[in-house]
């Protein structure tokens, strides 16, 4: 499914700096993104479809004057991914499967405003879930924002995929390999690729107005990955739980700012 397209804008280093009104544009999609987030957290039950998820995501998506940016995008045929306990990425929403308690489920969402990407993906607990599923979202959450603490203009891209993968590896879990972040602006995946594992004080150097979605995708067992028949889901190979935890962000003369928050 990845792939990374050049954005519109002042390129540096094969990446694109957003101005303040791009900036802005992008801001509003995060914050639908985020409204999307909100609903599922409220959504997210036991005996809930993903197909019900998604029909959510993307009523709120279009009231808001955007449109679903994982739709059709080459082929993918929901609004929103749903990935289930072993399921890494990219599970495909259906009205024959119901979350159970116990469940964790990764969700993953891309609104396109005014041509502008918003993408973030959260991990949610569904009902009561067992301490290796509830140690699984802390760490996976903590490495993100591990990654965003990193995206300051002078570092560079693999002090980000360091701390992701020291926050990750010394709590006893396993770094996806296959899959990590990327460019994000006027098309969801952007120059450059953000491995989640990786040197410090190697890659490109960043600069205010690179936009970067990170994106954790952490294992309690193997790393090692296989892809379903349907030719898009993702899971670990030895059928250990998996989360995923992601947020859009711009790297400023400051703090980080991210983008897919209300």
């Amino acid at each position: 499914m990845i792939r990374y397209l050049s954005g519109q804008g002042k390129k540096a280093a094969g990446i694109v700096l957003r101005d303040a009104r791009e900036l802005a544009l992008m801001r509003e999609a995060g914050r639908i993104v985020a409204r999307v987030h909100e609903a599922m957290r409220r959504a997210v039950r036991p005996g809930v479809s993903t197909a019900e998820l998604d029909a959510i995501a993307e009523d709120i998506i279009r009231s808001h004057g955007a449109t679903p940016t994982f739709l059709g995008y080459r082929g993918f045929p929901a609004s929103i991914c749903t990935s289930i306990n072993d399921e890494i990425v990219h599970g495909i929403p259906s009205p024959h499967r119901f979350l159970k308690e116990g469940d964790i489920v990764s969700i993953d969402v891309g609104a396109t405003y005014r041509g502008w990407v918003g993408d973030s993906a959260w991990t949610y607990p569904v009902g009561h879930i067992g301490k290796e599923a509830r140690a699984l979202l802390d760490v996976t959450e903590g490495a993100l924002w591990a990654g965003i603490d990193q995206a300051r203009a002078g570092h560079r891209l693999g002090d980000i995929s360091a701390a992701i993968q020291a926050y990750v590896e010394s709590r006893g879990f396993a770094i996806i390999r296959e899959y990590g972040g990327h460019g994000v602006g006027r098309e969801m995946h952007e120059p450059p690729r953000i491995m989640n594992y990786g040197r410090p004080g190697t890659g490109l150097r960043l600069r205010a107005g690179m936009t970067f979605a990170l994106e954790p995708m952490v294992a309690a067992g193997h790393w090692l990955t296989q892809l379903d028949a349907d030719g898009w889901t993702v899971r670990t190979q030895d059928g250990s739980l998996s989360a995923h935890f992601e947020h859009t962000l711009a790297v400023t003369d400051g703090d980080p700012l991210i983008m897919t928050v209300l």
